[in-house]
């Protein structure tokens, strides 16, 4: 079986890259907005292993451990924002919640 080119995960990456922000963009539900940036970050990361692989160095790797980091604090952080908003307000939807700001 042939190897998978560079070029081909970039572009699998850049597919899941403008996925994730077509759902930020167009989602109106606090959680499913927070999905497609684990989407965009699941993304860059795989981006960042394919040019790793590509100039055979472990920094892809390492970048991509960083990024994991990252996203988990991001959920733990957003998760206690979502449940503290469905306490208040008791809507996840973005546009009520922007008609409270009124």
């Amino acid at each position: 079986m042939a190897p998978i080119s560079a070029h081909t995960v970039l572009i699998v990456a850049a597919i899941l890259f403008v996925l994730g922000l077509a759902g930020v963009l167009t989602r109106k539900n606090i959680i499913f907005m927070l999905i497609s940036i684990e989407i965009m970050l699941n993304a860059a990361g795989l981006a960042f292993i394919a040019a790793g692989s590509r100039w055979q160095q472990p920094d892809g790797q390492i970048m991509y451990l960083f990024i994991l980091a990252m996203a988990a604090a991001e959920v733990s952080v957003a998760l206690a924002m979502v449940l503290q908003i469905h306490h208040q307000h008791k809507t996840l939807d973005v546009e009520d919640l922007r008609e409270l700001k009124d």
